[in-house]
């Protein structure tokens, strides 16, 4: 482009912060404020769990749910959540190896923040809007980097590898809870083989730490502790299933890995 006097314009300067700067920035807000409102959620609504009532046959005490001790691990969830998130905003806000984990995580924890109030209402919006959480979280998880480990790959491991166990068991509530095909003790086997399938695929990228591992495991242990003495099949497929996949877990990550 030229001027009046014929001479070449000088080049249009360019704005100092990119669209795509901006648009990072706005996800490192966003994830930190989803982490909050998730981590809010526990004062806001009081879950116990599903109702057994809610279900067309009622689910009381059913194989496939872990111990009620187990449900503590929550707590620790939502502060390394919130760690981790904190320490994004404040010191990673622009590292380009902490972009690509931002939207899936920041999408897992908004549905996370509403899924207490669906869960008290419709256990079938509920099993949809946990599996988001965990597809969300597993491709959030299989982004991050190696660096910052115990305040990126850890929590969001630890999240993800939890969500494993409980988006499993949601499907076998409702599959029982709803009478399709079969009967209680099939959908635990189902909800066991389901989480064991997810957790091994993911454990074989060697994106996954052990504290994955370790969250599936936890629940798996409380299937046994919920079942050891009423169905010793179901508590001995779990046993099966955490020793598998802890064998796995150290097999895969039996040499350095390299990224």
């Amino acid at each position: 482009m030229k001027n009046k006097t014929g001479n070449a314009l000088p080049p249009h300067p360019r704005c100092a912060i990119s669209n795509d700067m901006l648009s990072h920035r706005a996800y490192v807000i966003l994830t930190f404020t989803a982490a909050v409102a998730f981590a809010a959620g526990p004062f806001v609504v009081s879950f116990d769990g599903f109702d057994p009532n809610a279900y067309p046959i009622p689910q009381d005490d059913p194989p496939a749910q872990p111990a009620g001790y187990a449900f503590s691990i929550w707590g620790v969830i939502y502060l390394w959540l919130l760690a981790s998130t904190g320490f994004g905003l404040f010191v990673r806000p622009d590292d380009p190896e902490w972009i690509p984990t931002r939207p899936p995580l920041f999408v897992s924890l908004t549905i996370g923040a509403i899924w207490l109030p669906v869960a008290e209402l419709s256990p079938i919006w509920a099993t949809i809007l946990i599996w988001a959480m965990l597809i969300s979280a597993l491709v959030a998880l299989l982004r991050t980097p190696a660096k910052d480990r115990w305040l990126l790959r850890a929590p969001i491991g630890l999240y993800a590898g939890w969500l494993t166990a409980a988006s499993s068991v949601s499907v076998a509530l409702l599959g029982a809870g709803y009478g399709i095909l079969f009967g209680q003790t099939v959908w635990a086997i189902i909800a066991i083989a389901l989480a064991f399938t997810i957790a091994m695929n993911i454990i074989t990228t060697r994106k996954s730490p052990g504290i994955f591992t370790f969250a599936v495991a936890w629940a798996l242990v409380a299937v046994i502790v919920q079942n050891a003495s009423t169905a010793p099949l179901i508590a001995g497929l779990a046993a099966l299933g955490a020793a598998v996949l802890a064998g796995l877990f150290i097999y895969v990550n039996r040499t350095p890995l390299a990224q």
